[in-house]
């Protein structure tokens, strides 16, 4: 078993040596299932590996549990730099009603990045999920532009100078929608067509003109048709939004990754293609899909491990990704992915096991974040 967070401060037995010697015997053998133990070693906190190198780490976070468990605020605080809202800037919770907001959640977020000196992502303005029923009953073609607008401003403006990011438009890509551009026939587009994108980016910046605007979607990473297939859609958009002039400044890339998955060189051209247009690189929802893994629990912890590895290794290495995120804190059983189905739950697809526990994705995440060279930015 890995170590609990108050055992990671105080441990200091075991040699830095027996912890790579461990590593590579791991991630040589990753579906051998192997008992490896790193009990004794201490583990460094990943937000100053990290910051070390020029790179920010950090989670989405519920911040209802940060009122509630102690261990998840230690955790939160000791292993992060940059937090993101899991839920609690999406429409249907921030903005319940057509006349009301709730930013209780959102604010004690904010309060606790404040007391720990870590930085803030709001997630997010456009999205074609998580919008309250008032929205598809009241807005129209006619009046989109105009409550989209006020939204965006109202929520930008309480957070201003106080985000380093915000997700404007979130999964715009739907090519079997088959939409110019590749766009995704949702609710935002059916109201304003593809101008929307436009729409939000400028609120944004005029509510909050020092923030990072991105945008962010999923499917880019694996050298595979519908991987290449998406990320051509997206540098098309990107380069699009560029020429109109629309204050754009980063590409938030999920990484919502299947276990066992490699990476071949065509995601780092994209990753530097993307670097060349002047943006902002960040990894946004980071986590490893194991639900159809049937294994032993160390078998599938190791797998996971050599799946972080081999996708970190592979984005660090282009030194133009400045930002990494996981989407969420510690293990527990949920649907992971970015689409929702009624699958088989993941069930350790994070870097730290239940309660903060170091497990073997810890470790591999410590070491590759001390072997990276810094972002060119």
């Amino acid at each position: 078993m890995g170590l609990g967070p108050a055992s990671t401060q105080n441990s200091t037995a075991s040699r830095r040596g027996f912890i790579l010697g461990s590593l590579s015997l791991l991630l040589c053998a990753p579906f051998m299932g192997s008992r490896l133990s790193f009990a004794a070693a201490p583990f460094s906190p990943l937000r100053q590996l990290a910051k070390d190198k020029g790179i920010a780490f950090g989670f989405a976070v519920d911040p209802k549990k940060l009122d509630a468990d102690a261990t998840y605020r230690d955790v939160v605080a000791r292993q992060a730099d940059i937090l993101v809202p899991e839920n609690a800037l999406k429409w249907q919770t921030v903005h319940p009603e057509p006349e009301r907001y709730d930013f209780s959640q959102a604010d004690t977020l904010a309060a606790f990045a404040q007391a720990h000196q870590q930085r803030l992502r709001g997630h997010t303005f456009c999205w074609h999920r998580a919008l309250p029923d008032w929205v598809y009953k009241t807005v129209t073609p006619t009046n989109a532009e105009s409550v989209l607008n006020a939204h965006i401003t109202t929520v930008a403006a309480h957070y201003r100078g106080r985000m380093a990011s915000w997700d404007v438009v979130n999964e715009a890509i739907q090519l079997e929608d088959g939409q110019p551009g590749g766009l995704r026939n949702a609710f935002w587009y059916q109201m304003l067509g593809p101008r929307y994108l436009d729409v939000a980016f400028h609120a944004a910046h005029k509510a909050d003109p020092g923030a990072v605007l991105c945008y962010n979607d999923y499917g880019l990473e694996k050298d595979t048709h519908y991987g290449e297939s998406r990320r051509a859609a997206v540098l098309t958009l990107l380069q699009g939004l560029i020429k109109r002039g629309v204050p754009i400044h980063g590409l938030g890339i999920q990484s919502h990754l299947r276990l066992g998955d490699t990476f071949g060189p065509e995601l780092a051209r994209f990753i530097l293609a993307v670097r060349a247009l002047g943006l902002a690189v960040y990894v946004t929802e980071l986590d490893v899909d194991d639900s159809q893994f049937n294994g032993s629990m160390q078998a599938r912890d190791d797998a996971v491990a050599a799946t972080y590895k081999r996708y970190l290794e592979a984005v660090l290495a282009t030194r133009a990704v400045s930002t990494v995120i996981t989407w969420g804190v510690w293990d527990s059983p949920h649907i992971a992915g970015a689409v929702q189905d009624h699958g088989r739950p993941a069930q350790r697809p994070l870097v730290f096991g239940p309660q903060g526990e170091i497990k073997p994705a810890s470790w591999v995440v410590e070491h590759v974040f001390e072997g990276a060279q810094p972002p060119r930015l």
